[in-house]
């Protein structure tokens, strides 16, 4: 790989010269920068990022961490988050955790290693080591989606616990009563407040359900696909909020396999409004967000806190809202009670 010096070499000027052309650090001759350039092509040289930024103090780049990057919510996000940051000129080194805990500590190493300017965090969630490491980080860092206990961090989420009230509420509003509720991992905080939305909508509601409704999965298709498998044996609930998108369409699956008819015989409403879910059959009901500006919004944020260290610490709770499709349904004979 060619170096600085073989260009100036085969320029036939000094290295400190060709430096200079190469950071605009000092003017120089048209003759002079044209055979810098020229001596470039020829050698397919690539200055070092790394000796720019020892120089500069920076590397004009960030880590984002997520949990799942099959999941279409963190690609989506993701897409947010660089197409901001290359408007921007910087960017964006993207790890995958696989929501495993020793892997997601062991990449914020690495981003740390690399000197990134700042950090994008989602977390798989559940490991207080890695919440106790990310609290000591002095890098500028910003926290979506998945609030992390005792990091003191700009955070920017939809309000999960009141998008899954406006799920269930839309629910009983169109008259079911037996409605299921599959969720993410316990131990995460966004399970946990989806959770209690819909046990808040019930509630308020005066509804029971029998606790074999509530059932604990993954963030996945297949988890959703298991867990209905389970909840339509017999018995079933006239409606299932899932607690993201991919597990509605999960559900979807199991009901279709079932015979079952969506929405005229089993309603499902899921969260996130991933561009899937417009395209599956039926479209599926949603709480709905624009996953691109949540990630725009993130790395706007994190570029403020870098340029500008010292900002009080920024939380934006994003408003969720009902995005209507076709796997809904009101139960037959029976009239809206709660709108």
């Amino acid at each position: 790989m060619a170096t600085i010096k073989d260009v100036a070499a085969l320029a036939g000027i000094s290295y400190t010269t060709v430096s200079h052309v190469l950071n605009k650090t000092r003017p120089v001759s048209e003759q002079v920068r044209l055979k810098v350039e020229a001596a470039i092509a020829q050698l397919d040289y690539v200055p070092s990022a790394v000796a720019r930024s020892l120089k500069a103090k920076t590397t004009a780049t960030i880590g984002l961490l997520v949990p799942n990057s099959l999941n279409p919510y963190f690609a989506e996000l993701a897409r947010g988050i660089e197409d901001y940051c290359e408007r921007n000129n910087y960017c964006v080194i993207l790890c995958n955790s696989d929501d495993d805990p020793d892997k997601q500590r062991s990449y914020l190493r690495v981003l740390l290693e690399k000197r990134v300017d700042g950090l994008i965090v989602t977390s798989t969630g559940g490991d207080d080591s890695f919440a106790g490491g990310l609290a000591a980080v002095r890098t500028p860092m910003v926290i979506v989606d998945r609030g992390i206990a005792g990091v003191e961090a700009d955070l920017v989420r939809i309000d999960h616990e009141e998008g899954a009230y406006l799920a269930t509420r839309h629910l009983l509003d169109l008259g079911h009563r037996a409605i299921a509720f599959i969720g993410g991992p316990a131990d995460t905080s966004v399970a946990q407040m989806r959770l209690a939305g819909y046990r808040r909508a019930l509630e308020q509601a005066s509804v029971q359900v029998p606790e074999r409704w509530v059932v604990e999965s993954d963030f996945t298709s297949t988890g959703g696909y298991q867990a209905a498998a389970l909840l339509l044996e017999k018995d079933r609930p006239s409606a299932i909020f899932a607690g993201n998108d991919l597990l509605g369409i999960g559900v979807l699956r199991a009901a279709a396999e079932r015979n079952i008819r969506v929405p005229s015989e089993l309603s499902v409403i899921g969260f996130d409004d991933i561009q899937m879910s417009r395209y599956v059959y039926p479209a599926l009901t949603t709480v709905g967000q624009s996953i691109l500006q949540l990630g725009e919004t993130a790395a706007e944020m994190l570029l403020n806190r870098i340029a500008t260290p010292l900002l009080a610490v920024d939380r934006r709770i994003v408003k969720p809202s009902i995005v209507l499709r076709e796997s809904t349904a009101a139960v037959p004979g029976v009239f809206a009670q709660y709108r």
